[in-house]
């Protein structure tokens, strides 16, 4: 099993959006180092939602139910999507000030590569993150 963090906008697609969905397929995705991230997502892959924009913070979390197939209601060739499910909601979300903040985690791709939209985390990162999380 892999980490991901998956982010979006919550004006586009929010995590009440999800929950009210139950599962949806995750696309869009553009950037080329995103789509290669994307294809590597595997069934059972445990995934950090991140609300982008105005929030940046991760408010909850998803599961892989599917691995990576082409966009059929794309044009692009290399479009992919991943069939996602919500999993859980956090009561507090950690938000992108305190990830920065954190020595364990000033060198993850979302504090170095800011507008990525699929990136990995380490389990060291999602247990750090996790453990932020439930911090009062």
């Amino acid at each position: 099993m892999a980490y991901w963090l998956f982010k979006e906008e919550p004006e586009h697609y929010s995590y009440d959006d999800l929950e009210g969905e139950v599962s949806t397929l995750w696309d869009g995705v553009d950037n080329n180092l995103a789509r290669q991230n994307l294809r590597k997502v595997r069934k059972g892959d445990r995934i950090f939602y991140y609300h982008s924009g105005k929030v940046k913070a991760i408010v909850g979390e998803m599961v892989a139910v599917g691995g990576p197939t082409a966009d059929l209601n794309s044009d692009d060739p290399k479009a992919v999507v991943v069939r996602v499910q919500a999993t859980k909601r956090w009561q507090r979300a950690v938000t992108l000030a305190e990830i920065k903040k954190d020595p364990l985690l000033a060198s993850w791709e979302l504090v170095r590569f800011p507008r990525l939209s699929v990136m990995p985390a380490t389990k060291e990162q999602w247990q750090r993150v996790e453990a932020l999380s439930r911090q009062e």
